[in-house]
């Protein structure tokens, strides 16, 4: 019998033991060995929970149990949970873990002390939720040289974007409905700003790489200055607005950036919407592909979460490859990108815009007082030089 323990008893640590409990018979089987949970560590009791009995509030309970084998790490931040991950791992336990925060700050730290003492540091919910992404760039993708991934890597900033889209609603309206409905925090700024995004694709872009990609280094924008009229416009355009998150390999360096974009009506991620995520990937010999799935909630977190623990208990004493050395990546000036531009100006700045951007597609709208363009390709840093020459409301990044 192998012994697991459950850091943070909230909503995904409740998964956790539910679904380990719920498939029991199926997840031992797959593991090839029975799993118990033997400890809860947590700060409160919970005498009505049917898995009370087994809440301890010492973490030495657990790190000085020999029997515990496996811990699974839900607690979130960095402060408490580093400390109790760098433990176990010392000791030899594998820690499976939902926290993004943990492992874009400290990934290759525990992945080497996890080599270093014959067990495993797996963290596949950490970016999708319930979507597989991290087991099949480690594993499945393996024979490929990935050259870039964009995903859609929040759910609330999804549904917010679909809702405006799809209703004509403002965003300050629909992030309260959001509120409401508990898909989006009291305080939304982890999310509205693109901050969860930016560490998820750090996570995915130095699995890429196989070097450290700091998330501190990413441009990272959110949506709270997209507008029910960019929607209009989109729609004209016959395109979609998404926060994406990227990461992309041009002439040996690599770019990486979180930011809204319009992308056509065509492309795959333009049809995932609501709480859903996706992550698309491209490899030189593979070309496309896509996953697709739930990127957050309680069960399908914490099934990514129990996936890992069954990995763990099939390498016992072995620890699995995971290709993400610790010499921090420079990543490329996001001045230098290219790309083209939806840009809006005022009617009366029409002509001017024309002759400083040169060459742009008008976009036709039934929008009042404004003149809109798509610019040709050009850098970020020549964009917004010549933004600055014109003084415009707004513009969108466009993915081609």
């Amino acid at each position: 019998m192998i012994q697991v323990a459950v850091f943070g008893y909230g909503t995904v640590g409740k998964g956790v033991v539910e679904v380990i409990e719920t498939n029991k018979a199926l997840v031992n089987k797959k593991a090839g060995e029975e799993l118990n949970v033997k400890y809860i560590l947590d700060l409160l009791d919970f005498p009505e929970d049917p898995y009370g009995d087994k809440v301890v509030h010492d973490v030495d309970v657990i790190l000085n149990d020999p029997e515990v084998q496996i811990v699974c790490e839900t607690m979130g931040g960095t402060r408490v949970a580093y400390d109790y991950t760098k433990r176990a791992l010392l000791a030899g336990k594998s820690v499976c873990t939902s926290n993004k925060e943990m492992v874009a700050a400290f990934g290759p730290e525990m992945l080497a002390l996890a080599r270093e003492n014959k067990c495993n540091y797996l963290f596949e919910a950490s970016v999708g939720g319930g979507i597989p992404i991290i087991r099949p760039i480690n594993s499945a993708l393996t024979a490929e040289k990935i050259e870039a991934i964009t995903g859609i890597l929040n759910g609330t900033t999804n549904y917010i974007l679909t809702k405006m889209e799809r209703e004509g609603a403002n965003f300050e309206d629909v992030l309260k409905q959001a509120q409401d409905l508990g898909y989006a925090e009291k305080n939304p700024e982890a999310d509205v700003e693109g901050y969860d995004a930016c560490r998820k694709i750090a996570i995915l872009s130095s699995l890429m790489a196989g070097k450290n990609v700091k998330y501190e280094d990413i441009y990272t924008e959110g949506i709270t200055k997209i507008t029910a009229t960019d929607f209009v416009y989109a729609k004209s355009m016959n395109k979609t607005i998404k926060l994406l998150a990227q990461s992309k390999e041009v002439d040996g360096k690599i770019y990486a950036m979180v930011s809204p974009f319009m992308i056509g009506a065509d492309h795959p991620l333009a049809m995932v919407n609501d709480v859903f995520n996706a992550v698309f990937v491209h490899s030189n010999m593979l070309d496309d592909s896509m996953y697709y799935g739930r990127g957050a909630g309680k069960l399908a977190t914490a099934s990514a979460v129990v996936a890992d623990v069954i990995d763990c208990a099939r390498n016992m004493d072995r620890t699995i490859p995971c290709f993400w050395e610790a010499e921090n990546v420079v990543l490329g000036g996001i001045e230098d990108a290219k790309r083209s531009f939806f840009v809006r100006v005022s009617a009366d700045k029409e002509s001017e815009a024309k002759a400083v951007f040169g060459t742009v597609s008008a976009v036709a709208a039934d929008v009042a007082g404004e003149f809109a363009f798509v610019t040709d390709v050009m850098t970020e840093k020549e964009f917004s030089e010549k933004a600055d020459k014109v003084g415009i409301l707004s513009r969108i990044r466009i993915e081609a």
